[in-house]
């Protein structure tokens, strides 16, 4: 049996610094924009700055903490051009979720020529997600 506290070797997995210690604030957020669920939290010794925590999202892994000067991790380390993308089955259900948790779009969603329903938002925290889901033609 497999700890599920333990990491699993292979892939790529996101590792978001929250400014402002806005580490708890921002699980919060991914809970009811994305639909996030927490793994592992792990505090600093202050008992208010998120260390580590450790959530899934549509299946996927994602980390995040608290920005830590003192270890040499804060937000703003050049270049951040990073959008973390979502590939779902419903891109308006998903894209409303976000945007009443209070996400801003950034891009609309719309139907695109490569075959997706695709836009992007930012989160408060500063990050871009994008949201697609293929078209769905009728005649099954």
């Amino acid at each position: 049996m497999t700890d599920p506290n333990l990491i699993q070797p292979g892939g790529v997995t996101p590792y978001l610094t929250i400014p402002s210690r806005g580490g708890q604030a921002a699980v919060e957020f991914y809970r009811a924009a994305f639909g996030a669920e927490e793994q592992f939290r792990n505090l600093a010794e202050d008992g208010e700055r998120l260390m580590h925590s450790r959530l899934v999202i549509n299946d996927g892994l994602i980390m995040l903490s608290d920005e830590f000067p003192e270890y040499g991790q804060t937000p703003d380390v050049e270049p951040q051009a990073v959008t973390l993308h979502l590939q779902v089955d419903d891109a308006d259900f998903w894209w409303e979720r976000a945007l009443k948790a209070g996400c801003v779009p950034i891009m609309p969603l719309a139907d695109q020529f490569w075959g997706d329903r695709y836009g992007r938002v930012m989160d408060p925290f500063g990050h871009c997600w994008s949201i697609g889901a293929p078209i769905l033609r009728g005649g099954g």
